[in-house]
């Protein structure tokens, strides 16, 4: 068993890190009621890189002799996964809603196997593209369900469709970039997660910025125990360990395989949809069985 969990401790990390983004899901839905989705990013990113640097301080791991173009990978790939990606998820979402989003971001995982192979040389078997190419088949087919109350005021289906490109090819650059940089380097998932929150955040204050100038005046919000609560706690969950089980995915898998597990979230929002007393469709079960039987494959032919 142990031998098992390490062969495949990428992979593993991969699926535990989709499981907490599906779980920080709904507190994001919520937030973003409340703050802008670029005010949301900051917050998170601060905390998460408070945490980080915590942790690596109390666990002896903070690493002083670095390459420098190693740590320029590590930003870049943060500025382009997580800072410009998710500001261009966070425009789709608005343009288009959440079921055509994220719909849009199953082009992310074949999309970031091929960057691998064209870049890294990485050589995946014709079972794990099978594998890639059913989970997505499977994420697809749940998230395309149509739903009651789906629908969004103010649709933009042309600028959607072009932000939710633009966010899948950030991310998955960002992915391979990061892959590339872990690969070839003794750096620790965590500190390279640090560096890829540094950009992440740093191009986010930056927007905020350029935001603040055109608009002439900022949002007002109400600060609350509750609202920091909640804002720590998805911080904690999705964004400091989220993007720390990513950058050790990508360590211990190929990047298209890591990618593809990553994308499984919606997978594992019918689960707690289902305890929050949703009603689950037949279509949906039959997805994530799909889904299960794609992820089995990238656990079998590697």
């Amino acid at each position: 068993m142990e031998l098992w969990i390490t062969n495949f401790q990428g992979e593993l990390a991969a699926l535990t890190g989709a499981f907490l983004w599906a779980a920080s899901s709904a507190a994001y839905s919520l937030l973003g009621q409340k703050i802008s989705p670029l005010k949301l990013n900051l917050f998170k990113g601060l905390i998460a890189i408070a945490l980080i640097f915590l942790t690596l301080i109390i666990s002896d791991k903070l690493q002083t002799e670095i390459n420098s173009t190693t740590i320029n990978l590590f930003l870049i790939s943060g500025i382009l996964g997580i800072g410009l990606g998710d500001t261009a998820f966070f425009s789709a979402l608005k343009n288009m809603g959440a079921r055509r989003t994220l719909l849009m971001e199953t082009l992310s995982p074949p999309m970031t196997a091929l960057l691998a192979l064209i870049f890294l040389g990485e050589q995946l078997t014709f079972g794990a593209w099978c594998g890639i190419l059913i989970t997505v088949g499977g994420v697809a087919w749940v998230i395309s369900e149509r739903t009651p109350g789906a629908a969004i005021s103010n649709v933009n289906i042309k600028q959607g469709i072009l932000w939710a490109i633009l966010a899948a090819i950030a991310n998955s650059s960002g992915a391979v970039i990061s892959r590339f940089a872990l690969l070839s380097s003794d750096i620790n998932p965590l500190l390279s997660t640090l560096f890829r929150l540094i950009g992440g955040t740093t191009i986010v204050v930056l927007l905020l910025f350029f935001q603040k100038i055109k608009q002439d005046k900022s949002e007002k919000f109400n600060w609350s125990m509750k609202l920091v609560g909640a804002i720590f706690i998805t911080a904690f969950s999705s964004t400091y360990l989220g993007i720390w089980l990513q950058q050790t995915s990508l360590k211990f898998s190929p990047a298209g395989i890591a990618q593809t597990l990553l994308a499984t979230s919606p997978i594992f929002i019918i689960p707690i949809a289902a305890q929050m007393g949703e009603k689950i469709s037949i279509r949906s079960i039959l997805g994530v069985l799909v889904a299960v039987v794609g992820i089995s494959l990238l656990f079998t032919f590697q």
